[in-house]
């Protein structure tokens, strides 16, 4: 397997861009956050771990040729702009005139990978407008030059490096949760609170070592509810060093519930129940009702990959 490290970002033989006739997009899933987060050790080096928790919202990313458009065709979004540069680097290539154009269904700085999926969208944009086949390795190098980052290039489950933007191991796509969850408010600021996390790591490293083993090994046998209960442990280990204000009241109605687990973004502001099984519509009132006195409107949505 390619790693980050391994990928270089040198120049490709020269591409010429298609000429479209209709603008170009495209598109890239967010997160609910992360079903693991925590201290790995990989190839002798310690790292931040994730197994992101991919939900059916979307960052949308639009190309239009526009042969009067002046000035460089860059994106709004600074780090949207950087990864066109170091795709056209990489590849030789030149962007024709045209104007870029964007949507996100994600809220940003709660834990929704709404940067990476800018970035990611942006970049399958550009792979479609060249006529270009779909690489994660040029992906991760592009996304290691720009920001640490989620694994939503991807499609599936997998246990990624997201500081050093390596795939520890892939964990399949057969498994997808239907889920209820809240944005608390407020940002989270990830390069401030790194320092409290990693410290964190240090003390926790045995429970969060026992959490991983559990996951992969229910990701494995294909077992939702084992999936949904080593999630549960993370977002309770994460509850120690960034609590979610909700994060009581939410564990403790998960039985009534019938939830299989509970997730949060380890790193940001959403928190939720995760149902192995499709939700009736009068739990699906319940739930409501129940966030709705914790102050806060509730979400449903597809969680993860399988069958919804």
């Amino acid at each position: 397997m390619t790693t980050a490290a391994q990928t270089s970002l040198a120049p490709d033989p020269p591409v010429h861009a298609r000429t479209p006739l209709t603008t170009v997009s495209g598109v890239c899933n967010g997160t609910l956050g992360e079903l693991f987060q925590g201290p790995v050790r990989h190839r002798g080096q310690p790292g931040i771990g994730l197994v992101s928790f991919p939900v059916d919202r979307y960052a949308f990313a639009h190309f239009s040729p526009d042969g009067s458009a002046a000035g460089d065709p860059l994106p709004d979004q600074a780090k949207s702009a950087a990864a066109v540069r170091l795709f056209c680097e990489h590849y030789g290539v030149v962007l024709p005139p045209g104007r870029w154009s964007r949507h996100t269904e994600l809220d940003v700085g709660v834990g929704m990978a709404s940067s990476t999926a800018d970035i990611v969208a942006t970049l399958r944009c550009l792979f479609a407008l060249f006529g270009l086949p779909w690489d994660t390795g040029v992906v991760r190098a592009v996304l290691h030059g720009i920001e640490r980052a989620d694994s939503v290039f991807l499609d599936e489950f997998a246990l990624y490096l997201s500081d050093r933007h390596e795939v520890v191991a892939p964990l399949g796509d057969g498994i997808g949760f239907h889920t209820c969850y809240v944005v608390e408010p407020g940002a989270v600021d990830t390069t401030a609170v790194t320092p409290l996390l990693l410290e964190h790591y240090r003390r926790r490293v045995e429970p969060y070592r026992r959490c991983l083993d559990g996951m992969l090994a229910a990701f494995r046998r294909d077992d939702p509810v084992g999936v949904a209960r080593a999630a549960s442990t993370s977002a309770a280990l994460s509850q120690e060093v960034l609590p979610k204000a909700s994060y009581d009241a939410v564990m403790g109605h998960r039985r009534e519930f019938g939830a299989d687990g509970v997730f949060v973004a380890h790193t940001g502001r959403v928190i939720g129940y995760l149902f192995a099984r499709r939700l009736g519509r009068r739990r699906m009132d319940e739930l409501s009702a129940f966030f709705h006195g914790l102050g806060h409107q509730c979400s449903f949505a597809w969680g993860g990959h399988g069958r919804a």
